[in-house]
């Protein structure tokens, strides 16, 4: 009994130290960057029209690229019943980031639009 309590702990100590050597190899240090986020929002009234607003571009920033992906890491939240989404016209993702919404067809409505922005030394 006392032999078999000894292999079991032995298992268990290999099997910690295993996965310890594990974690190391999940994190990689190259790619993590560190990021900003700016937003601009708004309110709106019952039936009020379209709203825009223009997101902050910081000076010597890009926008980063949402994890996993090559789209901008970009958020949109909003309250009440209305369409929003980030207008094509109005932004060019390099300069300029508007985001615009549609009639509020509730009794309030608001919106958010978030944008995360990668400001280490370009390469």
């Amino acid at each position: 009994m006392r032999r078999m309590h000894r292999w079991t702990i032995l298992f268990l100590m290999f099997i910690g130290l295993w996965g310890l050597s594990e974690a190391t190899y999940a994190q990689p240090m190259d790619d993590s960057r560190a990021t900003t986020e700016q937003s601009c929002s708004f309110g709106m009234g019952k039936g009020e029209p379209s709203h825009s607003c223009t997101v902050p571009f910081p000076a010597g920033c890009r926008v980063a690229e949402a994890p996993g992906s090559t789209k901008p890491w970009t958020t949109i939240s909003k309250g009440g019943r209305l369409l929003c989404r980030f207008d094509e016209k109005e932004t060019d993702w390099k300069t300029k980031i508007t985001g615009t919404c549609g009639r509020c067809q509730s009794g309030h409505c608001s919106a958010q639009f978030s944008v995360r922005y990668d400001c280490s030394p370009q390469q």
